[in-house]
C-alpha cells in the first residue's frame, strides 16, 4: 500500500531533526533504477521509512509500505512534497550540472544528509583518469554539495556488473560470440546490491560524514574472462571476438552519442593489459565482503537467456 503523497505519518515540523527517533525518514531519487530499486528495498528491509522518487512511480514494483512519489530534479519547485519530513536523500544525478544548484539548495533546506552515487574521478588509476564530461558533472555536484551545509557520503564505484547485461546480454541471448573490444582491459565489476548495502549503511548508521568510498568487486577480470564466466553461469561456452577500435566504434555509436563512445574507448584502452583497482571498501562499509561476479552471473542468469 503506498502511504499519502507528502508526509510521513505523524510527524511534525519541530521533530524533523530529532536524532534521537530510532526510525530514519529517507527519500531515494532514482527509485527505479538498478542500484536505486535495491536502495529501496534494502532500506524497507532494515525498518527505514522510505519514500521512493520516480519520473513514472505508479506500477513500479516496490516493496510494500514504501511511499511512491513523482517527482523530477530538474523541476527543484516540484520537489517540496518529496522531501517533506525527510532526514536523509540518496541521490542519484544524471542531469546537466546547471540544474544541480537549485536542486542541492532545496534538499539541503529540508535533509540533514545526502548520499551521493557518484564516480571514482579523483581515483589514480588509468581506467578512472580520461577525460569525459562525466568527470566534470560530478566534480561540480559535488563541489555543491560540499558548500551546501549538507552532511554528505560520495560513493564512488567502478564499473558496474550490470552493464554487462546491457552490452552483452542481446549478443548472447541469440548467439555464442560476444562480438566486443579490448578482450584484455580489466575491471572488478561490481554487484549493484553491494553498492546499495553501502549505501544503506551511509543513510542509517553515523560515522560516514565526509567519506568518499571507492567501491570495486573483490576480482581484476578481463572482460574476456567476464565473458566466460556469464558462460558458465548459463551453461554454454561463450567466444570472445575481439572488435577493433574502429570497428567498436562503428557498432557502439549505432546506440549511443559520441562522448559516451569515446568515454568508453579510451577508459577501456587504459584498463587494457594491467589489473583493476580493486578495494577492501565494500566489505570495510558494510560488515560483508563484495559479491563476486561469479555470484552476479548466477543471480542473473535468467536474464542472459531470456529477453527482458
Amino acid at each position: 500500500m503506498l502511504r499519502r503523497r507528502g508526509s510521513f505519518p505523524g510527524l511534525r515540523g519541530a521533530d524533523r531533526w530529532d536524532d534521537r527517533r530510532p526510525v530514519k525518514r529517507i527519500l531515494v531519487t532514482g527509485a527505479t533504477g538498478n542500484v536505486g530499486r535495491q536502495v529501496v528495498a534494502q532500506l524497507a528491509a532494515a525498518g527505514c521509512t522510505v519514500r521512493a522518487m520516480s519520473r513514472s512511480p505508479q506500477g513500479a514494483g516496490l516493496p510494500q509500505g514504501v511511499e511512491a512519489v513523482r517527482g523530477d530534479l530538474s523541476a527543484p519547485e516540484a520537489l517540496e512534497p518529496c522531501l517533506r519530513d525527510v532526514d536523509a536523500v540518496f541521490l542519484v544525478w544524471q542531469l546537466p550540472l546547471a540544474a544541480a544548484a537549485a536542486a542541492v539548495s532545496r534538499i539541503a533546506s529540508h535533509a540533514k544528509s545526502v548520499v551521493l552515487l557518484t564516480s571514482p574521478h579523483r581515483t589514480a588509476h588509468p581506467f578512472y583518469q580520461q577525460p569525459n564530461a562525466l568527470r566534470a558533472v560530478h566534480a561540480g555536484l559535488e563541489q555543491l554539495i560540499e558548500q551546501s551545509g549538507l552532511q554528505w557520503t560520495f560513493l564512488r564505484p567502478g564499473p558496474f556488473a550490470i552493464n554487462s547485461l546491457h552490452w552483452w546480454g542481446p549478443q548472447i541471448r541469440t548467439g555464442d560470440v560476444v562480438r566486443w573490444y579490448y578482450a584484455t582491459a580489466a575491471t572488478a565489476p561490481i554487484h549493484e546490491h553491494d553498492i546499495a548495502a553501502a549505501a544503506v549503511r551511509a543513510l542509517c548508521d553515523d560515522g560516514h560524514n565526509a567519506k568518499e568510498y571507492v567501491l570495486t568487486g573483490p576480482q581484476s577480470l578481463t572482460q574476456r574472462e567476464q565473458v566466460e564466466i556469464i558462460g558458465d553461469a548459463i551453461g554454454r561456452a561463450l567466444h570472445y571476438e575481439e572488435l577493433s577500435p574502429a570497428a567498436a566504434r562503428q557498432y557502439l555509436s549505432a546506440t549511443m552519442p559520441p562522448s559516451i563512445v569515446d568515454m568508453l574507448l579510451t577508459a577501456y584502452a587504459a584498463a587494457t593489459d594491467r589489473p583493476a583497482l580493486v578495494t577492501g571498501t565494500v566489505a570495510e562499509v558494510t560488515g560483508k565482503a563484495a559479491r563476486s561476479f561469479t555470484r552476479w552471473a548466477a543471480d542473473h542468469a535468467a536474464a542472459f537467456v531470456t529477453p527482458s
